[in-house]
């Protein structure tokens, strides 16, 4: 078994430390060895499948200790996982399924999986249908012995994300990957045996997902929760007794989003220690209510990329006196910034963050062009760095972030070079808004969709369209609806009669006039 997986960390956890529990939700909690037996369960019926190698497997289920089950069952076999949020449309996870070619799905209700084509494997987590497998079966009947010999240089997983040509694009990951990621951030964050850490986030991305590695591999307690309401959020905060908390600035906006008058007495929430933000810019606001809340704990602010699993972050003594910098590289990171020429930028210069060194990913599913965009050679370094005597065919990754770095090294973050908006931890595409736009509402002749900064979301998405008449927003709102995460929905619907273009390109509607209308409006 390869030490760089986190099947490994699992069996090492269960060697010393099986009685302490693994997981909480609710009123329901597991040990560690609990836990291993039906991770171990479940992955000898998936086994038993007998699938090919590298097998995609997806995972349509909201939060839940069966969830957590599935993926670590599934990353103690050789095939690999696919997270599929509920947030997505049918039609995009059919997109999902086709694009990586998905041979298994499991699920928590079987009516998601009827309202999309899907005509592989189907593994539920209860007992609906004498056709479907479940996970009470298996917990009753596969008792045999499981053992497992994980590479760690294989691909587990792929989460999807979205990219520039407005479709999801997968991102490949190693177990390598994974268990370098809760290495280093259990040693930033100096996390601990006893922390509770929470897991509030959704397990679709490396962010979430790391939430799980790390509190194995430090032989912590996961504490599940599904933000619905701030109330029942502070309620997980204080009976889970949670030490960890990890968001993303759209939590912080949730859970202070009614002011502060629900929020419970600071001494209830003094046993937290550690806050973490990744997903989109904090704001002095967001720092300044997280740390009126939680008295003791450290703000760890976080820039990290699709093709790497993180690049800086800012030090919690730096967060309040400069709230906007995305920091300083992580352990075994380098990172650069260089203008067009491939020249190292001065201060206060913008250029490309070009990151070099640990946690970079495999590469882009079935994306060619993607991935001769963002994964380079270090070649493309070579005016910064000394390449003499060095091999060359070290892969970079060009991440498309303009920053500029201050007087003392500290990163800033500029603009995307592409087109994308980034809002309530999501990243959308404005092209994806667009063709769905074209396609179900052909009364519509021109369409641009594009982000206004929003300190509550970071920025919201807004839609400026012309056609021979007005149409009613919430008209258009519902169509979209019908086709569109609830996140890529736009918040701002407005009407023109036509639509200003680019002076070089009559084909292109000019965005750039659009938003300063709008903003000197």
């Amino acid at each position: 078994m390869s030490i760089n997986c986190i099947r490994t960390l699992l069996e090492d956890a269960v060697q010393t430390h099986g009685d302490k529990t693994a997981l909480v939700f609710n009123e329901q909690s597991i040990t560690y060895s609990e836990l291993f037996t039906r991770v171990n369960q479940v992955a000898l019926y998936l086994s038993e499948l007998d699938l090919p190698k590298d097998t995609r497997i997806g995972i349509y289920s909201i939060k839940s200790i069966e969830q957590v089950v599935a993926i670590l069952a599934i990353m103690s076999t050789d095939y690999m996982l696919v997270p599929l949020t509920k947030m997505l449309k049918p039609e995009q996870v059919e997109y999902i399924i086709n694009d990586c070619d998905i041979k298994c799905i499991i699920t928590d209700k079987l009516e998601s999986i009827e309202e999309i084509n899907f005509d592989g494997h189907v593994l539920s987590y209860s007992t609906t249908s004498k056709d479907v497998p479940s996970f009470e079966e298996i917990f009753k009947y596969y008792n045999k012995p499981y053992s497992c010999d994980v590479n760690g240089h294989d691909n587990a997983v792929i989460t999807y994300s979205f990219g520039m040509t407005g479709t999801p694009k997968g991102i490949v990951i190693s177990h390598r990957n994974l268990i370098d990621s809760a290495r280093v951030v259990s040693q930033y964050l100096d996390l601990q045996t006893d922390d509770v850490i929470s897991g509030l986030l959704i397990f679709n991305l490396d962010y979430g997902l790391n939430q799980i590695f790390c509190s194995i591999y430090k032989r912590a307690t996961l504490a599940l929760h599904r933000f619905i309401l701030p109330e029942d959020f502070f309620n997980h905060l204080i009976n889970d007794k949670v030490t960890v908390l990890p968001l993303m600035p759209v939590n912080i906006s949730q859970m202070f989003e009614d002011g502060m008058q629900r929020i419970p007495s600071p001494e209830l929430l003094d046993g937290l220690k550690t806050i973490t933000s990744s997903g989109g810019n904090v704001t002095a606001k967001m720092v300044k209510d997280c740390k009126k809340t939680f008295r003791n704990a450290k703000f760890f602010s976080m820039h990290g990329l699709t093709e790497a699993f993180r690049s800086t972050y800012l030090d919690p003594e730096q967060v309040q006196i400069r709230p906007d910098s995305i920091g300083k590289p992580i352990p075994d990171v380098e990172l650069y910034v260089v203008n067009e020429e491939g020249k190292e930028c001065g201060v206060r210069e913008v250029g490309e963050l070009i990151h070099r060194g640990g946690y970079i990913y495999r590469g882009f599913w079935n994306a060619p062009e993607q991935n001769a965009l963002r994964f380079k050679s270090v070649q493309i370094l070579k005016d910064v760095i000394n390449l003499e005597g060095q091999l060359t065919d070290e892969t970079v990754v060009a991440t498309g972030d303009y920053v500029y770095k201050d007087e003392e090294g500290y990163l800033y973050f500029v603009s995307r070079h592409d087109d994308m908006i980034k809002t309530r931890g999501f990243r959308v595409s404005p092209y994806e808004v667009e063709s769905i736009v074209a396609k179900y509402i052909p009364q519509i002749d021109q369409c641009a969709v594009f982000g206004i900064e929003n300190e509550q979301i970071e920025e919201e998405i807004v839609m400026v369209y012309s056609s021979p008449n007005e149409i009613s927003g919430e008209e258009i709102v519902f169509e979209l609806k019908k086709h569109l995460a609830s996140y890529m929905i736009p918040s701002r619907v407005i009407y023109k009669r036509s639509l200003p273009l680019v002076q070089s390109d009559k084909n292109k509607i000019n965005k750039d006039e659009l938003k300063r209308e709008l903003t000197a409006s």
